[in-house]
């Protein structure tokens, strides 16, 4: 009996005291949760409640094993398992713990400033900071489970002595790995880009969705994610819009007839923007900016609070003037000069012949009618 009840008791107890410590620890993170609405760490922090009832379980039992005297000859392979799993999920508890922190001090730094900028790259830089913490811990826990066996303990001091060498073959064949790790971390703390900044790479326009140790995903317009190295951003120039200010300035060309009314178009211009709700209304402009032989190109200039906004604007800016030009000037739409221009309503027209250039470009010598055709053969 007594070799049934003993086993009973340790493991039935070590689950019940877990239980019930767990219990308690999440209800009083709860209470602290509704006593301090405007601090999120105690809400987060039960998200390690399971990691932590696991610690806690494993620890209990692992000290508990030897008095329970179950599976006597595997005494040995089940106390390095316990410790195994002890290992893994205290490391899994630091981790939550440390998340919890992170996106702590993050909502504190965003509710009290409401600068975009700052708080775009203080939000990569906690996460930079926590996948980095991540990563650490993982390391360790994986290191320290190792060390748990015999043999790992005889390899570890082996390759203790021949650091050197492994360490310059490990970086010579992780060269482009370290290189997009520090690129990361350049990125993180130099404030190159950040998360939600808009971006033109390669010639494709988005916004960084993602920013990782070792490659960043930006999403462009029609929903496609780019992935690229983060090296790529220390090595190469590349367009960031959102850098200082997001106000900017567009630009929208029209290529037109040399008769375009270019004054009328300025207070069509002026029409327009007035009626489009994502013009900021701090400047406008329109002007010639280059002619050829057959047509000439006007510029119109417009601003808007950032990237979306002004997109907004040209496209609605190129649609409605080159309608108005449609409906009321025709004649200043580009066009091959193979027939009459369509000149405006009420110009005075000139007459299709000239009699003075008549005159001049009138034969002198009389036409001489082809004789009659007669003979043989012919009728």
């Amino acid at each position: 009996m007594e070799n049934v009840l003993r086993p009973l008791i340790v493991v039935g107890g070590s689950v019940v005291l877990t239980l019930l410590i767990g219990w308690a620890v999440d209800r009083v993170l709860r209470k602290a949760d509704a006593r301090h609405e405007e601090n999120s760490l105690w809400g987060l922090l039960r998200r390690a409640r399971v990691p932590f009832q696991l610690v806690l379980f494993a620890a209990l039992l692992r000290g508990s094993y030897d008095q329970a005297k179950l599976l006597v000859e595997h005494r040995v392979g089940v106390g390095r398992t316990l410790t195994l799993i002890l290992i893994g999920s205290a490391a899994w508890l630091v981790i939550r713990i440390a998340t919890a922190i992170v996106e702590t001090s993050y909502t504190r730094y965003a509710n009290a400033h409401r600068d975009p900028a700052r708080v775009r790259r203080v939000r990569t830089q906690v996460t930079l900071i926590q996948r980095v913490v991540s990563a650490i811990v993982t390391v360790v826990a994986v290191a320290s489970m190792l060390l748990t066996f015999p043999a790992m303990r005889a390899a570890g001091a082996s390759l203790l002595a021949s650091a050197g060498i492994l360490g310059i073959v490990a970086g010579v064949a992780a060269q482009s790995t370290l290189a997009n790790l520090f690129a990361g971390l350049q990125i993180a703390f130099g404030d190159m880009v950040r998360l939600g900044d808009t971006v033109v790479v390669d010639g494709e326009w988005g916004t960084v969705e993602e920013i990782t140790l070792t490659f960043l995903t930006v999403r462009t317009w029609d929903e496609r994610r780019i992935t690229m190295p983060v090296s790529y951003f220390t090595s190469k120039p590349f367009e960031n819009w959102s850098r200082g200010t997001p106000q900017m300035t567009g630009i929208v060309f029209f290529h037109l007839d040399h008769s375009a009314p270019v004054e009328a178009m300025r207070e069509q211009l002026r029409d327009i923007l007035r009626e489009c709700p994502a013009w900021d209304g701090r400047d406008y402009g329109l002007a010639v900016t280059d002619s050829t032989p057959n047509t000439m190109q006007v510029r119109a200039l417009v601003t808007a609070k950032d990237a979306d906004d002004i997109w907004t604007v040209r496209v609605t800016v190129r649609e409605r003037m080159i309608r108005w030009l449609t409906d009321v000037h025709p004649y200043a739409l580009p066009r091959v000069n193979t027939a009459e221009a369509i000149l405006p309503l009420g110009h005075p027209r000139r007459p299709a012949h000239d009699d003075t250039d008549a005159a001049v470009t009138a034969p002198t010598t009389p036409h001489t009618p082809d004789p009659p055709r007669t003979g043989p053969g012919r009728g």
